[in-house]
């Protein structure tokens, strides 16, 4: 069991930085990465000149109102309200969506800025960096500017047919709030993505994400972990997509092939299975090192923060804090407001 500060602390922190390495070079192609940063491509934060933190995207951004909306669903039970966790993360993403676009997708969520009628009240609208627009996705903010009357997206009905990695990147703290259960943990890390992505493998990969996390925080190797959420995938409607390429990374990872061609194989990560494949094969390829994983998971023609941010969730919550670089937790953009977020998981 690895139920401890430290690997709920890694999980969140090393998504972060993978996902601040990443957001560097998102919209480049290989060769132009290698042309900006030598042959072996980015290999290290790049800190802002003002803040002097490496800055994250809206992945971490998203991943931080998940976090928040799950402890607000877990006061919620705690105080005998009815809140359901998919009812308060919807509402948490209704904050993020102020933060990008200076408007809730309805009136009736005005209440939201001051927590007025709301026992659980956020500190989130007061933290400068997450008001800042980080390259939101545009799936994300469509689903949510449509989700008047709480009338949100949800597996059994969905909003839209996107299979982006919005729905993946943001679903760790999912694992680590289900931690005791594997299954509940992919079953409401799938619901939660299902609010902004109807497809089912962007929200099953998200599913899956989280099922890895939290096989993880409970003591299982990565590589069980994946092996897991394979098994569990099954039992769900229209999985087959996802659950090839998650099996195809897993056997990679096995296999005497150059990695820049494997993850190539796999995709780019701008959708869901991709992202989590991508990240998978890194992590398995490189399990006892973060950074060389890391820097493997960003360094591709393709969604390189959010790939990123996947492995470095995975990573950080496998190894702890001590298997992440100093410096880099150092740098970090939000570090501060990660780790407290993962400690408030940890002890409900």
């Amino acid at each position: 069991m690895k139920k401890n500060t430290s690997h709920f602390r890694g999980c969140l922190l090393g998504g972060a930085i993978g996902d601040a390495l990443g957001f560097i070079v998102e919209f480049m192609d290989i060769e132009e990465i290698k042309r900006t940063f030598g042959t072996e491509g980015i290999n290290d934060l790049i800190c802002d000149e003002t803040s002097g933190k490496a800055v994250v995207s809206d992945d971490t951004q998203m991943t931080v109102f998940t976090a928040d909306g799950l402890l607000w669903a877990d006061y919620s039970g705690r105080e005998g309200d009815t809140c359901s966790i998919t009812d308060c993360v919807f509402y948490s993403y209704q904050r993020w969506f102020y933060t990008q676009t200076g408007r809730f997708a309805d009136q009736e969520y005005d209440w939201l800025i001051n927590n007025e009628g709301v026992d659980y009240k956020s500190e989130l609208m007061k933290v400068e960096e997450l008001m800042i627009r980080r390259g939101p996705g545009n799936t994300c903010l469509s689903a949510l500017s449509k989700s008047v009357n709480k009338q949100y997206g949800t597996i059994d009905d969905p909003i839209n047919n996107s299979k982006g990695c919005g729905g993946i990147m943001r679903s760790a703290p999912v694992g680590l709030y289900f931690h005791k259960s594997a299954d509940k943990a992919f079953q409401m890390a799938a619901q939660c993505a299902a609010i902004t992505h109807g497809h089912p493998s962007g929200y099953l990969s998200a599913g899956a994400l989280a099922c890895i996390i939290s096989e993880i925080i409970d003591g299982k190797d990565i590589n069980q972990a994946a092996l897991h959420a394979a098994s569990i995938l099954k039992t769900y409607d229209q999985h087959e997509e996802c659950l090839d390429i998650l099996q195809r990374a897993i056997t990679l990872s096995t296999k005497d092939v150059e990695p820049d061609d494997a993850v190539t194989s796999l995709g780019e990560g701008w959708v869901g299975e991709e992202a989590l494949a991508i990240a998978v094969y890194c992590a398995l390829k490189y399990e006892d090192d973060f950074e060389k994983a890391v820097r493997m998971a960003v360094n591709h023609s393709g969604d390189s923060d959010s790939t990123g941010a996947i492995c470095g969730n995975i990573l950080g919550a496998y190894h702890g804090l001590e298997g992440i670089p100093e410096k880099w937790i150092k740098n970090v953009e939000l570090a501060d407001l990660l780790s407290e977020l993962a400690d408030r998981l940890l002890v409900v």
